[in-house]
């Protein structure tokens, strides 16, 4: 797992060869010297410059974008089937961003390692991603492959986040907003999650929870009204 600010995931009082060498002592069986070795490939694989040399330094002695490379390393040294991402740019400046983003897409197409990556960032999603869940209060409110979900939402929530994008050719008009703010998961309120916020609410909405309805053979939605939402979204495309 690659966490979201890689200073605070490192032990600062540990060498980076030594907070990597454990992963693989432990999980796969290595001597001392294959792990440390192993330590150095691992830092090369996600382009730390010099990584013989710098193996042994302590992770103040990196760049936020190194340490995150370095958390890369981390997680890929046992060679897994699954890397789950949880904001791994959010502590980055939008430079380092996009190379920590490329190094995961080039990394993933080379090991063949499946990727879940946990953003809130809608840029990020529709370069990266080949399949989206958007998550509401706990919840998923809509699954469907990337580019159907932007082109045809499904769900009043999806098509509020999507709207909310800014648009740099309307130099007059307002930012949307979604109005009011997300429940307390510890406190939801009867009915569907979203609906004290959304715009097309109708008594059923308040009263019963929302069933997930197919829309297409991989696009649910969570809504009373999917099938309604997503044919105002073909007829708007």
């Amino acid at each position: 797992m690659i966490f979201q600010d890689p200073m605070t995931s490192l032990n600062p009082f540990m060498k980076i060869s030594r907070q990597l060498m454990e992963i693989t002592q432990l999980h796969l069986g290595h001597t001392r010297r294959q792990a440390y070795e192993h330590a150095i490939k691992m830092l090369e694989t996600v382009g730390i410059p010099e990584a013989r040399a710098r193996v042994d330094s302590y992770p103040h002695e990196f760049s936020g974008g190194m340490r995150q490379r370095v958390m890369i390393a981390m997680a890929l040294s046992c060679e897994p089937e699954l890397l789950i991402a949880d904001e791994p740019t959010t502590a980055l400046d939008v430079t380092i961003q996009a190379q920590i983003l490329e190094l995961i897409k080039t990394l993933k197409q080379a090991t063949g390692t499946s990727v879940i990556l946990v953003t809130h960032d809608l840029g990020i999603v529709a370069g990266m991603t080949d399949h989206l869940l958007v998550m509401y209060a706990g919840k998923v409110f809509e699954q469907a492959p990337t580019r159907e979900l932007f082109a045809l939402p499904g769900n009043p929530y999806t098509k509020g986040l999507l709207r909310s994008v800014p648009d740099p050719t309307d130099e007059q008009g307002k930012l949307y907003q979604i109005p009011g703010l997300p429940p307390d998961v510890a406190h939801l309120p009867a009915g569907c999650p979203f609906a004290p916020r959304c715009d097309r609410v109708e008594e059923i909405c308040r009263r019963e929870f929302p069933p997930f309805v197919q829309l297409t053979s991989d696009h649910h939605s969570l809504c009373h009204f999917a099938r309604e939402v997503y044919e105002e979204s073909r007829a708007e495309a």
